[in-house]
């Protein structure tokens, strides 16, 4: 048991059914029936086939899109093509959650087989909107359908879904209050490495935060500025901007509608809260970029305010920012400092990378951005953790505690 929870380790597996609920949620080509990314599935992998090794009679499931992001809502038999792939094992798919085809399959499972079930969310129970206007008890989502007719076939449920831990839905807190439970082994490492952020990062700690969601930015600067877990704060993206504006300069009226658009005024007055209270740790940009007649132009803050929108960190600020980098000894990055998607303005979000890899610091990446940043660079193999989560993350960095977590510490014994 680690955190007040059980692991893997705390079972014997073997010629038992084990429910194994995952997060594989990648983007989709729906023209080719094929995964544009596959980080998730890898994060899991190791799991599954422990599990399988271990002989147990394993059921998978996942969710694929919502009604959130229906753009990418799909069935998983890519998935499980791929987890065949990574695993070298076999996984059989059923096109069905948990009618009589997938519970006739569960009940034909041999020891060490692999079976994934389709995508949870065809089941109403399991949609976003289900989650946030019903708001059902733990208790009572152990009795919606998934859960009630899957659960009487499984002797086991593990979760190994970290990156949905901030959600509360059947497949993902319903199931713990029926069956004995534990965390996969993914869902042990990231709980273990952001945990070790949070009570004891070897310092200099240095977070940079950038990105778009500065919702999520302002959720964990509250915890590890307040708390000190944070040495300096190097803000990028679209916080940087936000950053820029509460400490008076005007960055132009293109960037400031943008902001105003996206409602996100309101953390402008956070900001000033936040530089007057850690003015010494946080570190803003001091020159910005952006694109004109296709060139990139960089402009210094005491030049703002400008016509055009600011689309990344100036050089200055990268090189600055990338010295932090290099004389901390752990740092956390989630969002990227810019639109890294172009080449035009995506020297912020490299030139940080870069020093990532550069760095003696035990780097941790976080978040969609950030891994597809990570990816775009082919610079896996140097950071030293990537995170699969992102609002999960987010919230365990803030201080809240998850509500997979809590139902994990909970579970039937």
């Amino acid at each position: 048991m680690k955190y007040g929870i059980k692991t893997i380790d705390d079972f014997d597996v073997n010629g038992k059914t084990v429910l194994l609920r995952v997060d594989i949620n990648q983007p989709v080509d729906k023209e080719t029936n094929t995964l544009k990314d596959t980080t998730r599935i890898k994060g899991c992998v190791p799991t599954i086939k422990e599990l399988s090794d271990k002989g147990a009679k394993l059921v998978i499931l996942a969710h694929q899109g919502s009604d959130i992001e229906y753009q990418n809502y799909w069935n998983l038999s890519p998935h499980a093509k791929v987890i065949s792939e990574l695993a070298g094992k076999e996984v059989q798919f059923v096109p069905d959650v948990c009618g009589p085809y997938a519970q006739n399959k569960i009940q034909q499972l041999s020891s060490g087989e692999i079976l994934l079930l389709d995508n949870v969310r065809f089941m109403a129970e399991e949609m976003t909107l289900f989650e946030t206007k019903l708001n059902l008890t733990p208790e009572q989502m152990a009795k919606t359908q998934v859960v009630s007719k899957l659960s009487p076939l499984a002797d086991i449920y593990v979760c190994d879904a970290f990156a949905a831990a901030h959600r509360a839905q059947p497949t993902l807190i319903g199931f713990e209050q029926i069956l004995p439970s534990a965390m996969g082994r993914l869902f042990e490492k990231e709980y273990e490495v952001l945990s070790d952020i949070l009570e004891a990062p070897k310092r200099p700690c240095v977070f940079v935060l950038g990105g778009a969601k500065i919702q999520d930015a302002f959720l964990m600067m509250d915890k590890v500025l307040v708390e000190g877990i944070a040495d300096k704060v190097l803000c990028g993206g679209l916080l940087g901007q936000v950053m820029l504006l509460a400490k008076g300069i005007n960055i132009g009226k293109p960037s400031e509608d943008y902001i105003y658009k996206k409602n996100l005024g309101e953390f402008i007055e956070k900001s000033k809260r936040l530089l007057a209270d850690f003015n010494d740790r946080i570190v803003l940009p001091v020159d910005v970029s952006y694109t004109d007649d296709n060139k990139r132009i960089t402009i210094t803050t005491d030049g703002l305010p400008t016509d055009e929108v600011i689309l990344d960190i100036g050089e200055t600020t990268a090189e600055l920012f990338a010295m932090e980098i290099k004389g901390a000894n752990t740092v956390f990055v989630n969002g990227p400092m810019g639109v890294f998607e172009e080449t035009l303005t995506e020297y912020g979000t490299k030139t940080v990378w870069q020093a990532l890899t550069d760095s003696r610091a035990y780097t941790v990446v976080g978040g969609g951005d950030s891994v597809a940043a990570t990816n775009k660079y082919d610079m896996t193999e140097d950071i030293r953790y990537i995170c699969t989560g992102g609002g999960a993350l987010v919230r365990f960095l803030s201080g809240e505690e998850l509500p997979v977590v809590g139902a994990l510490k909970n579970s039937k014994q």
